[in-house]
């Protein structure tokens, strides 16, 4: 798990300190930096809009650096509602990233209905 955290701020520090370095020809290149399931699926809005939400989705990942739970903390949102968060133990490079300007893009990779609502949800992020 250290080495995976290690990595990603690796790319994510590259992404910041060298912006287009990836991009050839001009071309709009994007690097996947992780994959996770979406925490608190049954504390917030994701239930009441499960039917409208489609794979390729995009979402929108919002910091909050002042969340009494979580000082890395990143809600992830659709159209406006809050669905969950990025699990805590898979914030902390993300949260370094935005806060050091890195751009980040989100979108919804797998739905698959489970009993546990945990495993319902998966996104995939992106750096630019």
């Amino acid at each position: 798990m250290r080495f995976a955290a290690d990595a990603l701020m690796t790319a994510l520090a590259a992404c910041l300190l060298l912006p287009g370095a990836a991009a050839q020809d001009g071309g709009r290149v994007q690097l996947l930096v992780q994959s996770s399931p979406l925490a608190g699926f049954r504390f917030h809005q994701a239930a009441s809009v499960w039917p409208e939400l489609r794979r390729g989705d995009e979402l929108q990942l919002v910091r909050e650096p002042d969340n009494p739970h979580d000082a890395n903390a990143l809600r992830v949102e659709w159209r406006g509602h809050v669905l969950g968060y990025v699990p805590r133990r898979e914030n902390a490079a993300l949260a370094w990233g935005m806060d050091r300007g890195v751009v980040l893009r989100a979108r919804i990779s797998r739905l698959e209905w489970h009993p546990n609502p945990a495993r319902r949800v998966e996104f995939e992020v992106f750096v630019e």
